[in-house]
């Protein structure tokens, strides 16, 4: 899930005339090394990246400088789509832009399972991994992980999530504090744009497992807390948080039981707020009565947005985020460091006070207004999709086509 303000450069590209490539991984790696001069070695941005892919394809050079083998393993499929839609075919075109062969990475999904996300790891390392990209599941499992790739010599980069406790040698995310930020200002432009009188607001949050849940709820309490501090909105009631949707309409209906006046929610993205619209439709709420935010761009969450029961969604341009992994573990795995415009902040470690060299990408708030011009012109989702029954007078209206 999920998407820290960004600092100076931490890193510096290797400047040595001549490179040899050195082992990181485990002992049963082989492979070949290749000299680089420096002239030779890419020198990308964190900005570099786009829809063409064509900034990792730089990269090849350092496909037959490297050893071994890159595993990516993604977290599950419930919290978001995201990862099956999404982040698995474009690791997998970047990995194949980027010069590796096929036998040269993986990328697997932990189906929700702490156990097999660990699983997968060791054996991934076993068969000669020699870089990890890993979202965990939480900061437990990805802390285990972690340590067991130290002990191998295997560098790990942290995927969207952030391992708490953890030993990963860089980050890769988007600037999830600044999500939190988005769905804060989004919602209090809806409850402006839709004629919110006195906002009762339940502000729901991610599982409190998720360190990006933190991040975001740090972003959106900011902007929130004015307006309860001076009594123009009620805070009504905060949940404990989730990102099981099931879970999330359990809390919700509670909250909503109990206080029936409620006419705003912060909700931090569309997979949990699905089901709660659903059931706000099923109790006569109309479109435009009660604003509600999101995340991850999801399909039925763009489509609750063009039909008037979501503000917005932030969308993280994903293509972007997986990009960013494989370039800094094909530096990694060519026994580089990454360059200082390709890793472009930091983030803080709270469990073990560290500093993690990071990439920070940048995300955007879509509404119907911008729709077509970010995840209709990226393909993030086709306007067919999109516009399919009941949505295409939603799509006419607001001039989005395929």
């Amino acid at each position: 899930m999920r998407s820290v303000p960004k600092t100076a450069a931490l890193m510096a590209v290797a400047g040595t005339a001549a490179l040899i490539l050195s082992a990181c991984g485990s002992s049963s790696n082989t492979s070949s090394t290749t000299k680089l001069k420096a002239s030779q070695i890419p020198k990308l941005s964190a900005t570099s990246f786009n829809l063409s892919f064509s900034a990792v394809k730089e990269l090849k050079v350092l496909a037959a400088a490297g050893k071994g083998s890159i595993a990516a393993i993604l977290p599950d499929t419930v919290s978001s789509t995201r990862y099956t839609e999404f982040d698995a075919p474009y690791l997998k075109e970047a990995f194949a832009d980027a010069g590796l062969k096929p036998s040269q990475y993986t990328v697997q999904n932990a189906l929700g399972s702490d156990a097999t996300e660990f699983s997968d790891a060791q054996a991934d390392i076993t068969k000669g991994a020699t870089v990890l990209i890993m979202d965990p599941l939480d900061s437990g499992v990805g802390a285990r992980i972690e340590s067991y790739a130290k002990s191998k010599g295997v560098p790990v980069i942290d995927y969207d999530r952030l391992t708490l406790g953890g030993s990963r040698k860089y980050y890769d995310s988007f600037n999830n504090q600044y999500v939190g930020t988005l769905l804060g200002k989004g919602l209090v432009s809806c409850i402006a744009a839709w004629h919110i009188k006195k906002p009762q607001v339940v502000v729901m949050r991610g599982a409190p497992t998720d360190n990006n849940a933190t991040l975001f709820a740090d972003g959106y309490d900011a902007v929130l807390a004015p307006y309860f501090t001076n009594h123009t909105y009620t805070d009504v009631a905060n949940p404990a948080g989730t990102w099981d949707p099931p879970t999330a309409l359990s809390e919700f209906q509670a909250v909503y039981t109990k206080h029936p006046n409620i006419n705003a929610v912060l909700m931090p993205n569309d997979e949990n707020g699905a089901p709660i619209i659903h059931y706000l439709k099923t109790r006569g709420v109309r479109p435009m009565t009660i604003p509600m935010t999101g995340q991850d761009a999801t399909l039925t969450g763009l489509q609750n947005v063009i039909s008037g029961y979501q503000c917005g969604t932030v969308y993280k341009p994903i293509y972007l985020e997986a990009q960013a992994a494989v370039a800094l573990a094909m530096y990694l795995r060519a026994g580089l460091t990454p360059p200082s415009s390709l890793v472009n902040g930091s983030v803080k470690d709270v469990t073990t006070g560290a500093t993690v060299p990071s990439i920070l990408l940048t995300p955007e708030w879509v509404t119907p207004s911008n729709m077509a011009s970010t995840v209709i012109s990226d393909k993030f989702v086709p306007a067919s999709q999109l516009c399919a029954a009941p949505y295409t007078a939603d799509c006419t209206k607001y001039g989005i086509s395929g």
